[in-house]
C-alpha cells in the first residue's frame, strides 16, 4: 500500500512539472511571437512587398498568438486540476497516516492489555486507550456482576466513580447494548449525563457478558466519532473484555490458593 501511495505521490508531482514547464514554453513562443510581429509592424515596408503579402502575413501571426494564448488557457486550467489533486492526494496521505499511527497505537495498548493479568492494571490500560486513542472526556467501565446481573462501575475518568450509577442487564443504552452485543450510540446533548451515555461499548468474550465501556463525553477538540473509531470501538471491546476476563480469572484461583493454602497451614499447625 506504502508503494502504490508514493508512486501515485511521483505521478502527481511529475505531471505538475511538466505542466509548468509547458506553460513556461507557451509563454516564452507568446512573447517571441508578439516581438516578431511588433517588428513586423515597424517595418511593414520592408517585410512585405505589397499589402496583400502584408496582410496575409499579419493574419497569420495573429491566429497563431491566439492559438497560444488558447493553449495557454488550458494549459492553466490543467495545472489547476492537477494542484486540486494533489491536494486532495496529500490529505487523503495524512488520513492515512493519521490512520496508521491509530492502529500502530492500538497494536501497543493491545500488546500492553494481555502483558498483565494485574486486574487494576488492565483497568488502567483501558482508561489510557479510551483516553488517547478514543478522544473521550468523561467515561466508565462497568464490571458484571454475575449473579445480580448488575454493572457495576469499577473505573471512570473526568467523574467520580461513587457517581457513577449502577445498571441492569437488558435495560437502558448500557445494559440493551450488552445483551444485544453491539455498540449503541445516543443523541449527544448539551450537557453530560450520566445516565444516558454517548455510547456504550459491550465487553463480551463468545456469549458472556463481561462488562462495558460508557462514554459521556468527547474531548473538546473531539466534535463527532469517525469511522476508524468505529473500528477502535470493535477492536477495544475484543481485546479489553478478553484482558479483563483473564485478569479476573487469575485474582479469583489466586484468592482461592490463598484460602486453600491457608486451610492446609491450618490443619498442619
Amino acid at each position: 500500500m506504502s508503494n502504490d501511495v508514493f508512486e501515485r505521490a511521483d505521478e502527481v508531482l511529475g505531471l505538475f512539472r511538466r505542466g509548468a514547464e509547458f506553460t513556461r514554453e507557451l509563454l516564452e513562443e507568446n512573447k517571441v511571437l508578439r516581438q516578431r510581429l511588433a517588428r513586423v509592424e515597424s517595418h511593414q515596408q520592408d517585410a512585405a512587398q505589397d499589402n496583400g503579402e502584408w496582410d496575409k502575413l499579419r493574419s497569420q501571426l495573429l491566429e497563431r498568438i491566439q492559438g497560444l494564448e488558447c493553449e495557454h488557457q488550458d494549459a492553466i486550467e490543467r495545472v489547476a486540476v492537477l494542484e486540486d489533486e494533489n491536494m486532495q492526494f496529500a490529505g487523503r496521505y495524512l488520513e492515512i497516516e493519521e490512520e496508521n499511527n491509530a492502529l500502530a497505537n492500538l497494536y501497543v495498548a493491545s500488546f500492553q492489555l494481555h502483558s498483565t493479568l494485574d486486574l487494576s492494571e488492565v483497568f488502567r490500560i483501558v482508561i489510557e486507550i479510551v483516553i488517547n486513542l478514543i478522544g473521550a472526556e468523561v467515561f466508565a467501565v462497568y464490571a458484571l456482576d454475575e449473579k445480580s446481573g448488575v454493572f457495576e462501575p469499577v473505573a471512570s475518568e473526568g467523574v467520580k466513580l461513587s457517581n457513577v450509577p449502577t445498571v441492569q442487564l437488558g435495560q437502558g443504552l448500557i445494559g440493551g447494548s450488552v445483551t444485544e452485543r453491539e455498540t449503541a450510540f445516543a443523541d449527544p446533548g448539551s450537557q453530560t449525563d450520566l445516565s444516558r451515555p454517548l455510547v456504550s461499548i459491550p465487553l463480551c468474550v463468545d456469549d458472556r457478558a463481561i462488562g462495558a465501556i460508557a462514554i459521556f463525553k468527547l474531548l473538546t477538540q473531539k466534535k463527532e466519532f469517525s469511522p476508524l473509531d468505529h473500528e477502535l470501538f470493535t477492536l477495544l471491546a475484543g481485546h479489553a473484555a478478553t484482558a479483563i476476563f483473564a485478569a479476573q480469572l487469575y485474582s479469583q484461583s489466586e484468592r482461592k490458593l490463598n484460602t486453600i493454602q491457608g486451610f492446609i497451614d491450618l490443619l498442619t499447625k
